[in-house]
């Protein structure tokens, strides 16, 4: 059973930085990444890391956020940046596992102007 805890959102100040956590059950040596949704909108991409270690980012956090992992804990990280009131979501830890996907339970980040 694939089990991702996410961790380390909370309250921050425009401008302000914040690290995400997931911790994952199975090794993060795959297809892995972070989305958030904010109330009344969709899930969006933050970023993704691929098994071979190739990130990607949509412009909306392009240069702010970076996203990585530690093998030997099995976890991966967010590193956000340069926060802005437009970042406030729930954030998912996703990770792709052939033929399925799987989702944590989100951690809340809100960013205050």
């Amino acid at each position: 059973q694939v089990q991702l805890v996410e961790s380390g959102g909370g309250l921050v100040q425009a401008g302000g930085s914040l690290r995400l956590s997931c911790a994952a059950s199975v090794s993060t040596i795959n297809d892995m990444g972070w989305y958030r949704q904010a109330p009344g909108n969709p899930r969006e991409l933050v970023a993704t890391l691929s098994s071979g270690g190739t990130p990607f980012y949509p412009l909306s956090v392009k240069g702010r956020f970076a996203i990585s992992r530690d093998n030997a804990k099995n976890t991966l990280y967010l590193q956000m940046n340069d926060l802005k009131p437009e970042d406030s979501a729930v954030y998912y830890c996703n990770l792709r596992l052939f033929p399925n996907a799987y989702w944590g339970q989100g951690t809340q980040v809100t960013v205050s102007s």
